[in-house]
């Protein structure tokens, strides 16, 4: 490895880590301002829309998280074929169990982890849903991150309005 190629794996390494961190403060927003709802409150729809927080949740991680880095990113052929169609993910049975959800978000968040780590900033993606969005508009590590880094700070912006609605509280964030 020359010390130019060197160079280049620290700072991309770096820069993957800085995304990283920044999705995992994003992450932790979400299940920080869910904190102390109860089942009934975490299922209460509080907008028009009609969605609850666990929806929201359980959008996140199967819609977001596995969607983006499992399918898209890494191309796994399981994930891909199990992937729906429609808004499925933001529907939780009545007899699912709220930690249920809340952990399956955990976990797709450390499977997610694991493809960001393995996987260099700049590396093509490996499969791309042209069914869904046409041509790809994203195309490499960085991209993925940077969109999955906006929409869920979009979603944690949505369950702070929710929790406002459901019991006063508010998220303050000072980072």
């Amino acid at each position: 490895m020359t010390v130019t190629e060197a160079s280049s794996e620290t700072t991309q390494s770096s820069e993957t880590r800085a995304l990283l961190r920044s999705l995992d403060g994003q992450r932790r927003h979400v299940l920080g301002i869910l904190d102390g709802l109860d089942a009934t409150d975490l299922r209460r729809p509080v907008l028009p829309s009609g969605w609850h927080c666990l929806g929201l949740v359980q959008h996140l991680a199967l819609d977001v998280e596995r969607f983006w880095f499992r399918a898209v990113v890494a191309g796994d052929e399981a994930v891909i074929r199990g992937l729906t169609s429609g808004d499925e993910a933001w529907q939780v049975a009545p007899d699912v169990p709220a930690a249920d959800v809340l952990d399956r978000y955990r976990q797709e968040a450390a499977l997610a982890d694991a493809v960001i780590t393995a996987t260099p900033a700049d590396a093509a993606l490996a499969w791309w849903p042209r069914d869904l969005f046409g041509e790809p508009h994203l195309h490499t590590l960085r991209d993925v991150l940077l969109h999955v880094i906006t929409e869920t700070a979009c979603h944690a912006g949505h369950l702070d309005a929710a929790r406002e609605l459901v019991d006063g509280r508010r998220w303050l964030v000072l980072t």
